[in-house]
């Protein structure tokens, strides 16, 4: 009977860790030299994203620079349950995010610009080893046409 009760009290405690878990917090850096960013857009030379738990959420910052020089500064707050919130800062063609978090190491997004054509969505999924991420994203972007793209990032 204790025996029974031991490992009942395992699998919840593994289960409940496995449910909260969340891989893809930390500080992540671009890796230009494996990622294809989309057209339309100059690309991006260097991105840092520091993502922080935030109560049952996520708190990041984003900040990098554009190969024509222009700078990328935003930061959000936002739980995972698939509602927008509105970015704060610039440098990036959306400014309205709503994730959801599939698993420890995946989360999925919708990504648009209030007023604008812009529409798109995401998949972040973090490497079974955890050292790098990977960013698909794919939707119409703000000329009206199709896009897609690929951001690999390293675990720093």
């Amino acid at each position: 009977m204790k025996r029974s009760m031991r490992i009942a009290f395992a699998m919840a405690a593994f289960a409940a860790v496995a449910l909260c878990a969340d891989n893809t917090l930390g500080t992540w850096k671009l890796n230009p030299a494996k990622s294809k960013p989309s057209a339309g857009q100059s690309p991006i030379k260097s991105l840092t994203v520091v993502r922080e738990a935030a109560g049952d959420g996520v708190k990041a910052t984003i900040k990098g620079e554009r190969e024509d020089g222009s700078k990328i500064d935003v930061s959000y707050t936002l739980k995972y349950d698939g509602k927008a919130v509105t970015m704060s800062g610039a440098g990036l063609p959306y400014d309205t995010l709503a994730v959801k978090k599939v698993d420890a190491n995946t989360t999925t997004d919708v990504r648009s610009k209030k007023g604008g054509a812009y529409k798109g969505t995401g998949r972040f999924v973090v490497s079974n080893d955890g050292r790098t991420a990977t960013l698909t994203t794919k939707g119409t972007g703000a000329d009206g046409k199709p896009f897609s793209g690929t951001t690999v990032y390293d675990k720093q």
